[in-house]
């Protein structure tokens, strides 16, 4: 990127999108518009009428550092400081994993559980746990009304950014956050109506066929659930039959890899029925839900 030239919008997206894509960058040309946009502090689609615009020194000098951090792999959603999810806008940092689309799956199914409720039902008692961001929470909690929310996590740093986007999506309110190992603070009765989560399920086995930018930038904690993947939801499952009520839901997202385990573990489980697995948009089975039955 030469000092000596006069760099417009449109000579310098071109430069950089060339650039990243020789860097490994899967989608160049969108993370140099967004990473652009958010130098210049306006939204991405005012590029397109800014071509011909010579871009100041100053401005020029903040994309070029944030350009150098997404070649060494680190997430455009981290360096935004937000990631779009179900159609809202969360704050994001590296304490919590980046919100994927196939978790919208998750989202999508739970509202539309809590939505064919009676209208007369009591407010739904709701925890989700590893909340991370607090995407699924905050959905959740945008799109019904009649609901509570607990939002669970081992980290606190990732409650922290949780708690900033409840509230800034007025929702704060009726969500509580609780720090520990998935529900293990919470007593082993039956509290809750549906249970919901994207817990860790990577094995730690598939280390070496995941991207440096997962691996070395994305938490860890938040990823990985055991050597085959499986470990942290065995964990899930077992703590949830005890904490829900009966006719209760658990929703859980897994890796495809690991549907097998995932059918074992529930087929020997006489505590669950109705046993859904639905799939993504890719046609990979991606959730589950499934309900307690009475004891």
């Amino acid at each position: 990127m030469s000092e000596n030239q006069e760099w417009t919008v449109g000579k310098l997206l071109s430069w950089t999108a060339e650039y990243l894509q020789k860097q490994g960058a899967e989608n160049p040309r969108l993370d140099a518009e967004l990473l652009l946009a958010h130098a210049r502090g306006c939204e991405r689609i005012m590029l397109y009428t800014a071509f011909a615009e010579v871009v100041p020194d100053d401005i020029r000098s903040r994309f070029r550092e944030l350009i150098k951090e997404r070649a060494a792999g680190k997430p455009v959603a981290y360096l935004l400081g937000r990631k779009e999810f179900y159609s809202l806008s969360f704050q994001v940092s590296p304490d919590v994993l980046i919100p994927r689309p196939e978790t919208e799956f998750l989202v999508v199914a739970v509202i539309d559980l809590l939505k064919s409720r009676p209208a007369n039902a009591p407010r739904a008692r709701i925890v989700d746990v590893g909340t991370g961001s607090g995407a699924i929470a905050v959905s959740i909690l945008k799109h019904v009304a009649e609901c509570e929310m607990t939002a669970t996590d081992i980290s606190p740093a990732a409650l922290a950014v949780a708690k900033v986007n409840a509230e800034a999506h007025g929702v704060a309110n009726r969500c509580q956050f609780q720090a520990g190992d998935l529900l293990t603070m919470f007593p082993p009765q039956p509290a809750f109506d549906v249970i919901v989560s994207n817990p860790p399920y990577i094995g730690e086995r598939e280390r070496p066929t995941l991207t440096k930018q997962v691996v070395d930038h994305e938490p860890a904690v938040a990823l990985f659930g055991g050597p085959t993947g499986v470990e942290t939801i065995v964990r899930l499952v077992e703590q949830a039959a005890e904490r829900l009520v009966a006719g209760g839901w658990l929703f859980f997202e897994f890796s495809p890899i690991i549907e097998p385990d995932i059918g074992n573990l529930l087929a020997a489980d006489s505590r669950w029925q109705n046993v859904k697995v639905t799939k993504d948009l890719g046609g990979f089975a991606r959730l589950v839900s499934l309900q307690r039955v009475a004891s």
